[in-house]
């Protein structure tokens, strides 16, 4: 057991949902970022128990920021927890979002889960995390949903954008004209995409053409 199924189990604090497998996975990416100055955007606040477990989690210098639609949600601010009040799929809010936290290290969207939601808020908040930073999407699960916008293979799901994404991770490699293949300001700042039931992370980096390289004697 983590230090964060550790917390979970014995919260006393505000209420907090996640399915069990998450924390594996949070700890194995985000676990670099404890006890540092880390910035992280949770969207989707609910009761705050998220947010007071990543204040637990990463320490007293980290900054933690929630997005919600509920006005009330503001009410659960306290030390180091900043709350937002709009819409993820609102891009003029994105916009505002971001020039009200001009750093993100991490972004969590644990918000509706819906597809517009999911697609508009990446487009909109992955430039603008931190060169190395990680974007975790949750309840991917939804994609394949009808009640919200998903469906099995269905064009315009999040995780049909996400498979596209994987092409994006590989344009160095075009070869010949194809024009729907091409290096993208994705395919230059993601540097892994990471699969998990009901959750996907990509990690950020500055990610140039990769060189194929030889040592050693041939012997055949």
């Amino acid at each position: 057991m983590n230090d964060l199924e550790e917390y979970f189990e014995n919260n006393t604090g505000n209420l907090i949902n996640k399915w069990t497998h998450y924390f594996e996975a949070y700890d194995r990416y985000l676990s670099r970022y404890r006890g540092t100055d880390v910035h992280i955007l949770e969207i989707g606040v609910r009761h705050g128990g998220s947010l007071q477990m990543w204040k637990h989690y990463f320490g007293p210098q980290a900054r933690i920021y929630g997005v919600d639609v509920h006005p009330r949600s503001r009410e659960l601010e306290e030390d180091q927890i900043e709350i937002f009040v709009g819409d993820q799929e609102n891009v003029d809010f994105l916009a505002q979002l971001k020039r009200s936290i001009p750093r993100i290290d991490i972004l969590l969207d644990d918000g509706g889960h819906t597809m517009g939601q999911q697609i508009t808020t990446f487009e909109h908040m992955f430039h603008h995390i931190s060169s190395n930073g990680i974007y975790i999407c949750e309840d991917t699960h939804t994609s394949y949903w009808s009640t919200f916008g998903g469906g099995f293979r269905k064009p315009g799901t999040f995780m049909e954008f996400c498979k596209g994404l994987v092409d994006d991770l590989h344009a160095y490699h075009k070869r010949g004209r194809n024009s729907d293949f091409n290096v993208t300001e994705y395919t230059r700042s993601i540097e892994a995409i990471h699969f998990y039931d009901s959750m996907v992370i990509m990690e950020k980096a500055e990610v140039v053409e990769p060189e194929l390289v030889y040592t050693g004697k041939a012997r055949l």
